[in-house]
């Protein structure tokens, strides 16, 4: 398994797709099995274009891609960059024995009703469940039915790894790109199926804090929580009331400067796990706080809601956002015998991340790379996939990495 990446900021659509084309395929030294593309945004206006010129060089076998308001990539140094509205391409080649490469672009029709059996997603994304693929998806924001694909993907692929992003960049009147196999798209959703010798591992980092003690959700409707049930630090449950008392008195009890943040940076954790006990900060699906009725005390959130359910208030910034990605790069272990020369990474972040988040350029990226000698390369999204607790989920202001490497050692 080989895998090559070059980035280029040349303005020239052509000079840029020569650059990367012409750099990975000194890198790589073989056909590749596979390609990936990452284009700006700020080459919308000439989408259409780059699927006959890419078609041209036929750099690889099958290629998928899309757009982003900012790209990820390499290039012939060690370092990564964060390129963030400005001209941009990025480019994966891979050779890949062993490992069974298949595409697909699904508009929302496509997609089988939720109540379908199992098969019926297999037979449409045409890969038999027992063969263990997992799942490279990039899906346009408006029209892809992206929470339906992942949750029928589960249903159908249970133990297989889903991972990626919805485009980005497309500004007021313009379309985000898709591609898959030398073909362009406006609309639906594309995705990398792949099985065979290969495993991909995920690190989803959410970037927030908990604050509080975690609450038992005792009545809720639909994504309005009506009643919550503090658990205290021994596991037993405390005092019952609406969420929204539950939350000024903890907002009391923060610092000035976590108050402030609570402003306009709160957030509501979902526990995934429901037979887990003992919390840590990514055993939580990160959700917005909608809003709040004070009649009542209720709470909306961006998600569904059940009874049973534990929730945890939590608090984003650049300091938390650093430090929750720093941890789950201390705590992934890269199996015995690994050569990194065999494992690529795809980094999927999200438009609210980056030199916004942070006040500086290349964060996210430049401290995977600390941790993890992987070449890396994706783009910005306006939605990432990832799982959280064994079940994948589309998440906000979250970094996802797929880690792909040989399976057998």
């Amino acid at each position: 398994m080989r895998w090559a990446n070059a980035i280029s900021t040349r303005p020239s659509l052509e000079a840029a797709i020569q650059e990367v084309i012409e750099t990975c395929q000194s890198i790589l030294q073989v056909p590749a099995d596979l390609g990936m593309i990452f284009i700006s945004a700020s080459f919308a206006s000439e989408y259409s274009r780059l699927m006959p010129l890419l078609q041209e060089f036929q750099p690889a076998k099958v290629l998928v891609g899309c757009s982003g308001a900012g790209i990820i990539g390499m290039d012939n140094s060690p370092q990564v960059w964060e390129l963030e509205q400005k001209p941009a391409i990025s480019l994966v080649l891979a050779s890949l024995p062993g490992v069974q490469v298949q595409t697909f672009h699904l508009s929302a029709s496509d997609l089988p009703d939720l109540d379908s059996s199992p098969d019926a997603w297999c037979d449409l994304i045409n890969v038999p469940n027992q063969n263990n693929p997992h799942f490279i998806l990039m899906a346009d924001p408006f029209s892809a039915r992206i929470n339906d694909l992942i949750q029928g993907l589960d249903y159908a692929y249970p133990g297989s790894v889903k991972v990626g992003g919805l485009a980005s960049g497309g500004g007021m009147g313009q379309s985000a790109g898709l591609f898959c196999n030398y073909e362009y798209y406006t609309e639906g959703s594309v995705g990398l199926v792949l099985s065979g010798n290969i495993t991909v591992e995920t690190i989803v980092a959410q970037g927030c804090r908990p604050i509080g003690q975690p609450y038992r959700v005792n009545e809720g409707e639909k994504n309005i929580i009506l009643e919550v049930t503090e658990i205290n630090h021994d596991g037993q449950e405390g005092k019952t009331q609406p969420p929204l008392f539950a939350l000024q008195n903890l907002i009391e009890k923060l610092s000035e400067e976590d108050q402030d943040l609570a402003q306009n940076s709160l957030f509501v954790g979902m526990v995934g796990d429901e037979f887990k006990q003992d919390l840590q900060p990514g055993d939580f699906l990160i959700r917005n706080l909608l809003g709040v009725d004070p009649r009542v005390g209720a709470i909306a959130i961006g998600d569904r809601i059940r009874p049973g359910q534990r929730i945890q208030f939590h608090l984003r910034d650049a300091k938390t956002s650093e430090e929750d990605l720093e941890m789950l790069l201390k705590r992934y272990t890269k199996p015995a015998n690994t050569d990194e020369q065999d494992c690529f990474a795809l980094m999927f972040a999200c438009v609210g991340r980056g030199e916004g988040l942070y006040g500086k350029p290349h964060f996210d990226a430049r401290l995977f790379r600390r941790y993890l000698d992987i070449p890396v390369s994706g783009f910005f999204c306006n939605g990432e996939i990832g799982p959280v607790g064994g079940s994948t989920f589309l998440h906000g202001y979250t970094s996802a990495f797929g880690i792909l490497r040989p399976l057998s050692l």
